[in-house]
């Protein structure tokens, strides 16, 4: 936001002060090292051009002195404070120095002409290093509240790597909780069987059957939790999903309709934390809109990344389960936005027509 604006002012001050094209050019080079200085400020690698563009801007100071160019102090005033706020030291003594160059340096135009000394002493010396004085030390607290910025967005990047390592630990466990006993049974029973095998075959078939049985069970289990199936509450899902946002600094509203079927509502519940993960692990989201209809679910969150519509696997293998039983997923990308919809059959009707949300 702040580039235009510089490089307005730098074009108004070679355009008013420059009275030859010598002048402009080296004016300019003065405005354009300021810009350069800046762009590599806003990126976090001011330093690697740090000394070319203070060389610059300080020499175009000098020959602006000396030809009577009163603006050409521009290029110093903004390449210096940006340069002296990043120094990790000696700060304070760094900015004196740069205020007394442009000082001194200023001073110097009274052994040129001896013209009026009270406008050479304002244009030449007290503007310049006041403004340079004034920027300088704007830029200080500037770069603690970048700094805060940083701090803050690494925090909620922490938050949400959390969100996602919670949601692996609650998987892990349901995951433990449906194999760990099974398997230990299945220990047990199959010890037993071999000792009956040749004293009590019968009893030794029958534990041979429940441990088939048990372990057919454990697969269907094991399947159901890896579709997000196994306990699924929608009602359960939507407030961990809001907790996980707002643990991560997302802001959530939650739009509730008319309550839906049982099967529905598991479907919507996969669908909504399947959603929830992609955001917290893919976006880089501020806000999160979740809305519930009778027959279907939208989830809309403005962190969107510039380009194609990403490829998520989980959704696209969320998608085919969703259309076997019948409903919709649409997932769409667009100004920033990332949509993911699902609509599902009203009981006896038609799939529901869902406008989705930009």
């Amino acid at each position: 936001m702040l580039l235009p604006p510089l490089a307005f002012a730098g074009a108004a001050t070679v355009a008013f002060d420059a009275e030859s094209w010598t002048q402009a050019a080296v004016l300019g080079a003065g405005v354009l090292a300021a810009l350069l200085a800046f762009v590599r400020w806003a990126s976090g690698r001011l330093f690697a051009v740090a000394v070319p563009c203070l060389a610059v801007t300080a020499a175009v100071w000098v020959y602006g002195v000396a030809e009577g160019c009163d603006t050409a102090f521009y290029g110093l005033a903004v390449v210096g404070p940006h340069v002296v706020s990043r120094l990790p030291r000696h700060r304070g003594a760094a900015a004196v120095a740069l205020v007394g160059f442009v000082t001194g340096v200023g001073l110097a135009r009274l052994w040129i002409t001896q013209d009026d000394i009270p406008a050479v002493l304002i244009s030449y010396v007290i503007i310049p290093a006041g403004v340079t004085a004034v920027v300088t030390g704007l830029m200080f607290p500037n770069q603690r509240f970048y700094g805060l910025v940083a701090e803050l967005e690494q925090s909620r990047e922490r938050e949400a790597e959390l969100a996602v390592i919670r949601e692996r630990v609650r998987f892990a466990g349901d995951l433990h909780d449906i194999q760990g006993h099974t398997l230990h049974v299945v220990k047990l029973k199959v010890a037993l069987a071999r000792k009956l095998v040749h004293t009590d075959p019968a009893r030794a078939e029958r534990e041979l059957g429940e441990i088939q049985a048990l372990v057919g069970d454990t697969i269907d289990r094991t399947k159901e939790l890896a579709h997000a199936q196994r306990r699924l509450n929608l009602s359960a899902e939507l407030e961990n999903a809001k907790n996980l946002f707002e643990a991560a600094g997302i802001e959530v509203s939650v739009t509730r309709g008319p309550s839906v079927d049982a099967r529905t509502s598991e479907h919507l519940g996969q669908v909504l934390r399947e959603t929830t993960t992609n955001i917290l692990r893919h976006a880089q989201a501020a806000t999160v809109r979740i809305t519930l209809s009778g027959s279907g679910i939208t989830i809309v969150n403005d962190g969107a990344r510039e380009g194609p519509l990403p490829e998520l696997r989980g959704l696209s293998a969320l998608r085919l389960r969703v259309a076997d039983d019948g409903g919709e997923l649409t997932v769409e990308q667009n100004d920033g936005w990332f949509l993911t919809a699902a609509d599902f059959p009203r009981p006896g009707g038609s799939p529901a027509t869902r406008e989705g949300e930009r």
